[in-house]
């Protein structure tokens, strides 16, 4: 009869120490799930207007016959995507013409439990418009090259397009300031016997223009641009910020 009780209490005490972890499990395993889908939170929550990021003086010296030409190139979401253009067309007749194109665009990545952190998916983005932007259809002599001072990533791909019009010099700047990531496309080309316009020109123009649009993102947010922040946009060589630019740009696209 002891034996038999014996073995009955440990038996019991046995089960209890079962359902006592079976217990804890659905808690522990809940907390386990809250902390996987726990992400850092995203740095910036809004975009800036994109027909705004640019300054008057930098549309002067960029597109100087289309300063107030800046125009929407598809209809975005707001303070999640946003894009302008804006062409410039010195027309001389029989003399030829300068023409110049210059797009924004503007794409912010929020934090998401289901696809990750905001900057990740900024990174990954990025990553995405650079290989579009260096695998354009007909493009010739494609070099890329990256910018400093430009946000917290930044590359500048360059190359020659023919087209019935002329010969065009394109210029694409592909930036991520935190989780927002932005393209700036900037192109020219000397038409009906002009000139076609130095390429290096082009590229100081289109660096600048970045580094303004950094700019932008940062304030937009509410923060001093050089506040101490990976974004923070410093001086081109000339002394002026600038802006970036649009995939749904490429000249390859345009007329």
């Amino acid at each position: 009869m002891l034996v038999a009780a014996g073995c009955s209490s440990d038996s019991g005490s046995g089960d209890d120490a079962a359902k006592a972890k079976e217990s804890a499990s659905p808690t522990a395993k809940q907390s386990a799930t809250a902390s996987a889908n726990e992400v850092k939170a995203a740095a910036y929550g809004k975009l800036p207007e994109a027909c705004t990021v640019l300054s008057k003086k930098t549309l002067e010296n960029l597109v100087p016959e289309g300063t107030k030409s800046g125009k929407a190139i598809n209809d975005g979401q707001p303070d999640i995507s946003g894009d302008c253009r804006w062409i410039s067309l010195d027309n001389k007749g029989v003399k030829g013409s300068q023409y110049r194109w210059l797009s924004v665009s503007l794409l912010l990545l929020e934090s998401d439990a289901s696809r990750g952190a905001g900057d990740e998916r900024a990174r990954a983005q990025f990553e995405k418009r650079l290989s579009e932007a260096q695998a354009v259809e007909g493009a010739k002599n494609v070099k890329s090259e990256s910018v400093t001072g430009t946000g917290d990533q930044a590359t500048v791909v360059r190359y020659d397009l023919k087209k019935k019009e002329g010969s065009f010099k394109q210029q694409t700047v592909v930036a991520r300031v935190e989780n927002v990531v932005f393209t700036l496309d900037y192109n020219g080309a000397g038409l009906a016997g002009e000139k076609t316009p130095d390429a290096d020109d082009l590229v100081k123009g289109a660096k600048a223009a970045a580094q303004q649009v950094v700019a932008a993102i940062v304030a937009a947010n509410g923060e001093e641009s050089g506040a101490g922040s990976s974004a923070s946009p410093s001086k081109s060589e000339g002394g002026e910020p600038s802006a970036s630019a649009s995939a749904s740009a490429s000249p390859s696209k345009k007329s």
